[in-house]
C-alpha cells in the first residue's frame, strides 16, 4: 500500500500548513536569491514539513532538484562532485532560469572526520555556491558554527494540532474513509506537532477500522508516546547489528514482556524463509527467559530475554532490508484492548477472577482470562458458561465480552438468568438451615435446645460457604471448577 506522506506530499508550497511565516521566508529567500546568493538552513524538528516545503519550492521555482542525504556517502569528493558541480551548472540541467535546487537532508548530520571531509567540503561549497543550496536540520546547533554564519536561518515549529486537523480531514475524504470529527483531533493531539506521525496514525488506523472513532485512536495512542518504538523496530529488522539492536533497545520506553509482543507481530512483515524461522527460535528463547522471570520475580533475567528480542532478531535479518513498513500495535492488545471500553471490560472481569481465585490482576488478565475465553467462546459450552457467569457475578455486558456472543442474544441473556437462578440456588444451600431454625425457635416460643440447634446449623452453613470462597482443595481447581 501506497504511504500516504508520500502520496499527500504538498506539491506547492501554499500547501505546506502550519508554518505560513517560514514558508513565505523560504518563497523570498528563494526569489531574490540572485540579489544574495545564499545558502539556506532549515531547521526544525522531524515531522513539520522542512523537506517536503524544499520540494515544493522547487516546484513552484521550476527548479530541477539535487538531493543528498543521510544515507550517502559524504566524502569530500562525492560532496563536491555532486553537490558542487551542481552548484556551478547552469544550462545542461536547470530549470527555464538555469537554476536547480540542491537539496541537502540531515545537515546537522556532518561532523568532520565521521564524514571524511564532506563537512569541510558543504562549507566551501556553500561559500562558492553558483545554485540555491537549501540544507534541512532537525538539530541547528550540532551544525558548525562557521556553516551556520555562512546561510541563512529559517526555523519550522511544531505544527498546531489546529492545522493538523484540515489535512487529515482532506486525506479520508480522498481516500473514501468515514470519520468522526473527534478521532481525528485525538489524531492531531497525541502527535505533538509531527504532521508526518499524525498521517502515519491516520494511515494505519484508517486500515483497521471501517469507521475512524475515537476509541479507534487511542490503542496508538497509547502506545505511539512511547520512546521510539517504531524507530526501533525499523533498526532491528533493517539496520543494526546485534550490538547495535541491543543498545537501541535500551532507550525504548517498553518492558521486555511488551517488546516482545512489538517484535512477535511485525517480524514477519520484513523476515521471510530461513531468517523468519531463526529470529523466532531468538523469540522463543526470550519467552522462556520471561517465564523464569514470572516465576521466580527475578527481574536480572530481564537483560537475557533483551538480548534475545533484540541481539538475535537482528543477527536472524540476512541480507540488505529496505523501502517503507507499517508496523502496528501487537494483535493482542488490539483484540482485548482496542478501545477505552472493552480495556474497562476486561479489568472488570479480571478484577472479579482476582477476587474470587485469590490471585493478582495481572494473572488474571493475562493468564487466566484467555482460557476463560477459548473454553466458553459464543457460549458453547453452556453448563460452563452458566458456571463461570455465576461463579464471577457477571452481567449480560461482561458474558459478552468474554465469550464473543453478542450482549443482547437470547443464548446470553439465557445463561445470565440461569447464572441468578444458580446463585440464588447455592445462597439456599448454603445458608444450612440457618434461617429456617430462627423463624422456628420464635414459633415455638424460644425453646433453647431449637435455638442451639439453628446455631449449629448456622455455623455449618458458614463453613461450607467458607469453603466455597476458595478455602478447600476443591475450589482451587479455578478454571475447572465454578461450582
Amino acid at each position: 500500500m501506497t504511504d500516504w506522506t508520500e502520496k499527500y506530499r504538498p506539491s506547492t508550497l501554499s500547501e505546506v500548513r502550519g508554518n505560513n511565516k517560514a514558508r513565505d521566508q523560504l518563497k523570498e529567500w528563494a526569489e531574490t536569491w540572485d540579489d544574495h546568493r545564499d545558502a539556506v538552513i532549515v531547521h526544525g524538528r522531524p515531522g513539520v514539513g522542512k523537506t517536503s516545503a524544499a520540494h515544493a519550492l522547487a516546484a513552484d521555482m521550476g527548479w530541477p532538484t539535487i538531493e543528498l542525504n543521510a544515507s550517502d556517502q559524504r566524502t569530500a569528493d562525492v560532496v563536491e562532485k555532486l553537490a558542487g558541480g551542481a552548484s556551478q551548472n547552469r544550462a545542461l540541467t536547470g530549470g527555464a532560469d538555469g537554476r536547480q535546487l540542491i537539496v541537502m537532508d540531515e545537515a546537522d548530520n556532518l561532523h568532520g572526520n565521521v564524514d571524511r571531509g564532506g563537512s569541510r567540503a558543504i562549507g566551501d561549497v556553500v561559500r562558492a555556491a553558483g545554485q540555491p543550496m537549501v540544507l534541512i536540520a532537525n538539530e541547528f546547533y550540532d551544525m558548525s558554527k562557521s556553516l551556520r554564519n555562512a546561510c541563512e536561518t529559517i526555523e519550522f515549529r511544531d505544527v498546531s494540532a489546529r492545522s493538523i486537523v484540515p489535512v487529515l480531514r482532506d486525506i479520508c475524504r480522498q481516500e473514501g474513509v468515514e470519520f468522526d470529527d473527534d478521532a481525528l483531533r485525538a489524531i492531531a493531539d497525541k502527535n505533538s506537532g509531527d504532521l508526518r506521525s499524525a498521517v502515519n496514525d491516520l494511515q494505519a488506523v484508517a486500515e483497521t477500522s471501517e469507521r475512524l472513532t475515537e476509541a479507534d485512536v487511542e490503542v496508538t495512542g497509547e502506545r505511539d508516546d512511547t520512546s521510539g518504538i517504531f524507530d526501533f523496530l525499523d533498526a532491528l529488522f533493517k539496520e543494526e547489528d546485534a550490538r547495535g539492536a541491543l543498545r537501541q533497545s535500551y532507550d525504548v520506553d517498553e518492558t521486555p514482556d511488551d517488546m516482545l509482543n512489538w517484535v512477535e507481530d511485525n517480524v514477519p512483515k520484513d523476515y521471510e524463509g530461513e531468517e523468519l524461522a531463526v529470529a523466532y527460535d531468538f523469540l522463543a528463547n526470550a519467552d522462556k527467559w520471561l517465564g523464569r522471570v514470572r516465576a521466580s520475580q527475578d527481574y536480572s533475567y530481564w537483560r537475557y530475554a533483551g538480548d534475545n528480542i533484540a541481539g538475535g532478531v537482528a543477527a536472524a535479518r540476512r541480507g540488505e532490508k529496505g523501502g517503507w513498513t507499517r508496523y502496528g500495535p501487537p494483535s493482542y492488545w488490539r483484540k482485548l484492548g482496542s478501545s477505552k471500553g472493552n480495556r474497562k471490560k476486561r479489568d472488570y472481569v479480571a478484577r472479579k477472577i482476582a477476587a474470587a481465585d485469590g490471585v493478582s490482576m495481572s494473572t488474571a488478565r493475562r493468564e487466566m482470562l484467555p482460557f476463560l475465553a477459548a473454553m466458553t467462546h459464543h457460549c458453547k459450552n453452556r453448563e460452563l458458561t452458566v458456571a463461570m457467569t455465576a461463579k464471577y457475578d457477571l452481567d449480560a455486558e461482561h458474558v459478552s465480552f468474554v465469550t464473543g456472543s453478542g450482549e443482547d442474544t437470547n443464548k446470553v441473556q439465557d445463561v445470565v438468568a440461569d447464572a441468578e437462578t444458580l446463585r440464588e440456588e447455592r445462597a439456599v444451600e448454603h445458608s444450612g438451615g440457618a434461617f429456617e431454625g430462627s423463624f422456628g425457635s420464635q414459633s415455638n416460643g424460644g425453646d433453647g435446645a431449637d435455638e442451639s440447634e439453628a446455631s449449629d446449623d448456622a455455623e455449618s452453613g458458614a463453613e461450607e460457604s467458607a469453603g466455597d470462597d476458595g478455602g478447600t482443595d476443591d475450589t482451587q481447581a479455578g478454571l475447572t471448577d465454578f461450582g
